[in-house]
């Protein structure tokens, strides 16, 4: 078991989830931030639970109540989350391009014939030279897919940590907005 699997496994995900849902007023962004940061590394927890603070997603759940209206409210999860992800990616790129260019890991995969950095390499490559951080951004876009998985992707060939941010940062704020986008049509249409 990989150690963020081991920590993952260790940790009461519905406590978390909980957590994020139950977060009120301003310290509920700092929760925000700390829930996105993890899950940007560590956490395979969907990344759209933090609009449950909004006041979408989640109807039983409180809101932040901050006291400004819904609109910004909205907008500081939004930020909050996103500013955490860009910054668990970051811990993210560090552990994932260290991992993949260690000589343990490097030596047992090639030993099963298998040299993951020269597969992963070619595939990521052929993505980034076509759509570079746009792609890493656009697939952050999709709603439901665990964000730790394409950040560890993207880890292993890439070393530019600004501009690994930013993809974070811009694929966050646009799977939120398409959740919200999503969420509003199916309140306008029922």
């Amino acid at each position: 078991m990989s150690p963020s699997a081991a920590v993952a496994a260790s940790i009461d995900i519905a406590g978390i989830e909980n957590a994020v849902r139950a977060a009120t007023g301003w310290p509920g962004l700092g929760v925000i931030f700390v829930y996105s940061f993890l899950i940007a590394f560590v956490l395979p927890f969907p990344s759209e639970v933090v609009l449950c603070s909004a006041g979408y997603v989640c109807a039983e759940t409180a809101h932040l109540g901050l006291g400004i209206p819904s609109p910004l409210v909205v907008s500081f999860v939004v930020l909050s989350s996103s500013v955490g992800k860009a910054a668990g990616s970051i811990v993210a790129l560090r552990v994932g391009y260290g991992a993949s260019h260690s000589g343990p890991v490097m030596r047992a995969a090639r030993r099963l014939g298998f040299d993951p950095v020269q597969w992963s390499r070619r595939r990521m490559v052929e993505l980034v030279r076509r759509y570079g951080y746009y792609g890493m951004a656009l697939g952050l876009s999709v709603p439901g897919f665990p964000d730790t998985i394409s950040i560890y992707v993207f880890s292993v060939i890439e070393k530019d940590y600004r501009r690994f941010a930013a993809a974070a940062f811009t694929g966050s704020v646009g799977r939120l907005a398409v959740t919200i986008a999503v969420l509003e049509g199916a309140l306008v249409v029922a």
